[in-house]
C-alpha cells in the first residue's frame, strides 16, 4: 500500500527505493571525486630549513667559532679539498654550512673569504685560522661566511678562541636545534 508524503501526494516503496538509490550513487560519485581530487593533487615539496639565521651581536660581545657558519669552496684541482677544508674548520668549533665547488672560472691560488662585510668580526676569526687570506666583499648563495681554497692552501692553523666585537653587527650563525636538550637543568 502506498504510504503518504508530507506533501501529501502517496509514494510506492519502489519509487522511495529509486530516489535512495540515486542520491546514494551521487554521493558515492561526489566522494569518489573529491577523493581523487585529493589523492592526485601534488605533494608541496619539502622546505629545507635555513643553514644559518642572522643573530646581532653588540660592541663588547665576544665573539666564538661555534657562532659563526661557515662555507667551503674548491676553486682547485684537488679532489675533496673543500670537505676536508670544512672537517677541519668544523673541528675547530665553526658552525658547519656548506661545501662543494666554486663557480666556474674562479681563480684562487692559495685563500680567500667572500662575504658581505669585510670589517664583520666573524671575518676576522675566521681570517686569523686561515694565515693572510685575501677578503673579497662578494655575495654568494651559500650560508654564512664563505672560504674559497685553491690548490696551494694546506689547512687552517689554529687561531684566537673569541673576538671582541667593536660595533653592532650581525652575524650569521647556526639554527638552534629544535630538539630538547639532554640536560635537565636547562
Amino acid at each position: 500500500m502506498p504510504e503518504s508524503t508530507p506533501w501529501g501526494r502517496e509514494m510506492s516503496r519502489h519509487v522511495r527505493a529509486a530516489i535512495t538509490l540515486v542520491v546514494l550513487c551521487l554521493l558515492l560519485v561526489a566522494g569518489g571525486y573529491w577523493g581523487w581530487n585529493r589523492l592526485t593533487e601534488p605533494v608541496p615539496e619539502a622546505v629545507e630549513p635555513p643553514l644559518c639565521i642572522q643573530k646581532k651581536y653588540s660592541a663588547g660581545d665576544k665573539l666564538a667559532p661555534k657562532q659563526v657558519v661557515v662555507s667551503v669552496l674548491n676553486a682547485g684541482k684537488r679532489f675533496g679539498l673543500a670537505s676536508r677544508t670544512m672537517s677541519q674548520l668544523s673541528d675547530q668549533g665553526f658552525a658547519r654550512g656548506t661545501s662543494g665547488n666554486a663557480p666556474e672560472g674562479t681563480k684562487v691560488r692559495k685563500v680567500q673569504i667572500w662575504t658581505a662585510d669585510a670589517g664583520s668580526p666573524a671575518v676576522q676569526l675566521l681570517a686569523n685560522r686561515l694565515g693572510r687570506p685575501k677578503v673579497v666583499e662578494r655575495t654568494t648563495s651559500a650560508p654564512g661566511i664563505v672560504v674559497v681554497v685553491g690548490d696551494n692552501f694546506d689547512k687552517p692553523s689554529s687561531g684566537r678562541r673569541t673576538v671582541k666585537v667593536k660595533a653592532d653587527t650581525l652575524v650569521c650563525g647556526p639554527v638552534p636545534s629544535a630538539q630538547p636538550s639532554a640536560d635537565p637543568a636547562v
